[in-house]
């Protein structure tokens, strides 16, 4: 039996979190957060170790020499040093894909939810680089300017499901665009202010490594070995050119490609697959494996193979690598006393705060940028301040910006009093925007912004039926075109019982004849043949420019004068993007969205899966 208290608009689960974003984004997330605790067990450890008896073996162990000899060729660098360099370009690299992938398919295409974040980003790093500078002008610490523009992700997400709203995963994605918009500028800055004199031929040979990289799509090089390969060669040239090779790392990954799965490659991947059940021999599961990994872009493959290892092993590495301070003999009392200290703090805390609050409320007045849904303004000003926890990057730069151990020394202390104040901070600032603006969620809406209404929807079966299944598609989209037999399937097994509902949500950015296929359905309908024309529709999904459409009312016996002047007057275009407003404002972000009863569905749309959950699912309120 449902439970009636339960309100699917603020309980926090692992399905409310597949509610708000695409599966991809939430895998991301979810590693990013998962890796804070080991983070920051990694940062206390390094603490503990270089305060104990034996604090001597700290340096000493991560000053040991580690070789690779090929041939004559000898690359020697302390274990310190290949962490930071080698497996933070690693990191990197991950970080780069991501970017490559939101870019291409995800929250980065949005251009108004890119200019917000690029603008609060921007305003995120000149105001800390500011403050840190004013407050050390003249100290001679001025060139550690960049350990304060940076936003640690990991730390930020597991620290944002602690103090954070209730249900902030929109807000999680909104800081991890800001995060992205950091990395890309802390690396370079990286890259152009603290690297060493440069080696050309090893430079040289990084940018040819680089070159590969971009090249491999176009001539058709998939394979995981190759890819790789070639990134470990641009990241070892890039060390030894003293170019540094995190910013490498993030090259690389940004050049890997990611698209979305291409219809046709997961058809042959399927057939392959099946091919496999009918005939199980070694070379049939070859070919199967291969065409399954076809399908997918080189950045996604990539990404699930490399992310859960860099968040979980190559990070906390880092952080017990890199956090480890002496305290002892009066080092804390100095780093209190020192501006260095307190200029990494105000950099990170106020700076961080200051600036993202201005740079988003630029971007919401100018009109150039706007918030995603469900995030409150109090949120953005706490999830600004809970961006000054800078560690990692911050970290990496400490070691990179000062040679002497104790401003080095002085900098940690300042980067962990900075992530302590951070959190404290955000912490207040989102319990009084829930006191006093009664921001208790930052999550995308789950339920139906528009009720059913038999005088304006197009829908099968009986108004009065006790379950109500409303889909919001595109009829360019392959998925919704497969869900047109789920949706048969269902209705035989439910019969009168269903009421099903189909609203247009046309994803004009990748599908460019959506819009115009489901003006043309409107039209139809204004003649009566709305279904027909949406079986035509989804049954010549890639035939769907203006001859076509015409062709298919006449085929259906339409009045074909009436229904051009219809669709080429523009005047049922309003009502498509009624539509495609009620599902934005309902959560509805993609194509097939289904809501059972009311209530954004998630998870498998197969036809056993929505029947269970709509015979499950409370019933709607009355009206």
């Amino acid at each position: 039996m449902a439970d009636p208290h339960h309100d699917p608009d603020t309980t926090e689960s692992r399905r409310d979190l597949a509610a708000q974003v695409a599966k991809p984004m939430r895998q991301f997330l979810a590693t990013e957060s998962g890796s804070a605790g080991l983070l920051l067990l990694a940062a206390v450890a390094a603490l503990i170790w270089s305060n104990s008896p034996v604090s001597d073996s700290y340096s000493s162990f991560w000053g040991t020499s580690l070789s690779v000899n090929i041939g004559d060729l000898s690359i020697a660098h302390d274990l310190r040093y290949w962490i930071d360099e080698a497996l933070m370009a690693m990191f990197f690299f991950v970080i780069g894909m991501e970017v490559r992938r939101e870019m291409a398919m995800g929250e980065l295409t949005d251009r108004k939810r890119v200019l917000i974040a690029v603008l609060g980003g921007i305003g995120g790093m000149i105001f800390p680089a500011l403050i840190y500078l004013a407050i050390n002008s003249g100290s001679g610490h001025e060139h550690g300017w960049g350990m304060v523009i940076a936003t640690d992700t990991a730390f930020v997400l597991g620290a944002l499901a602690i103090v954070g709203p209730k249900f902030p995963t929109q807000l999680r994605v909104f800081l991890l665009t800001l995060a992205i918009v950091d990395d890309i500028v802390a690396i370079t800055v990286i890259g152009l202010f603290y690297s060493e004199s440069l080696d050309h031929t090893a430079l040289a040979i990084c940018v040819a490594a680089l070159f590969l990289i971009w090249l491999y799509p176009r001539i058709g090089v998939w394979r995981s070995g190759i890819y790789f390969a070639t990134v470990g060669v641009a990241v070892i040239a890039a060390m030894e050119s003293g170019f540094h090779a995190t910013l490498a790392g993030m090259i690389a990954g940004l050049l890997v490609a990611a698209y979305p799965p291409q219809p046709k490659k997961v058809e042959k991947a399927a057939s392959r697959v099946r091919a496999f059940r009918q005939s199980p021999l070694p070379e049939v599961a070859r070919s199967a494996n291969l065409s399954v990994q076809q399908a997918l872009s080189p950045n996604e493959r990539f990404q699930t193979v490399l992310h859960p290892f860099t968040s979980y092993v190559v990070v906390p590495l880092f952080a017990l690598a890199n956090a480890g301070v002496d305290l002892g003999g009066g080092v804390l009392g100095d780093a209190l006393g020192s501006t260095l200290t307190w200029g990494v703090v105000a950099g990170l805390v106020l700076g961080k705060t200051l600036g993202i609050t201005t740079g988003v409320v630029a971007a919401i007045k100018t009109r150039i940028g706007e918030l995603p849904p469900g995030i409150g303004k109090g949120q953005t000003v706490g999830g600004a301040a809970l961006s000054g926890i800078g560690f990692t990057v911050s970290l990496l730069i400490a070691r990179l910006a000062f040679d002497d151990q104790q401003t080095q020394d002085h900098a940690v202390v300042g980067i962990f009093l900075a992530s302590i104040i951070a959190v404290t901070l955000a912490w207040v600032i989102f319990k009084l925007a829930a006191i006093f603006r009664g921001e208790v969620s930052a999550g995308l809406p789950r339920k139906l912004s528009l009720p059913f209404d038999p005088e304006r929807d197009h829908f099968l079966g009986a108004a009065d039926a006790p379950f109500v299944l409303v889909e919001y598609g595109d009829y360019e989209c392959p998925f919704c075109g497969r869900a047109t037999g789920m949706v048969r399937e269902l209705r035989e097994r439910m019969g009168d019982q269903l009421l099903y509902v189909y609203r247009h949500l046309a994803l004009v950015d990748v599908h460019p004849h959506a819009e115009l296929a489901a003006e043309a359905a409107e039209a139809a309908g204004r003649q009566e043949k709305f279904w027909e024309m949406h079986i035509e529709l989804y049954d010549h999904q890639g035939d769907l420019d203006i001859e076509d459409l015409i062709g298919y009312a006449a085929k259906l016996d339409l009045d074909v004068d009436r229904f051009v002047e219809d669709v080429q007057a523009g005047r049922l275009a309003r009502r498509v993007q009624e539509d495609a407003a009620s599902g934005d404002a309902s959560g509805a972000h993609g194509t097939p969205t289904f809501f059972v009863n009311g209530i954004r569905h998630t998870g498998a749309y197969d036809a056993v899966s929505l029947a269970e959950e709509l015979r499950s699912a409370p019933p709607i309120p009355a009206t």
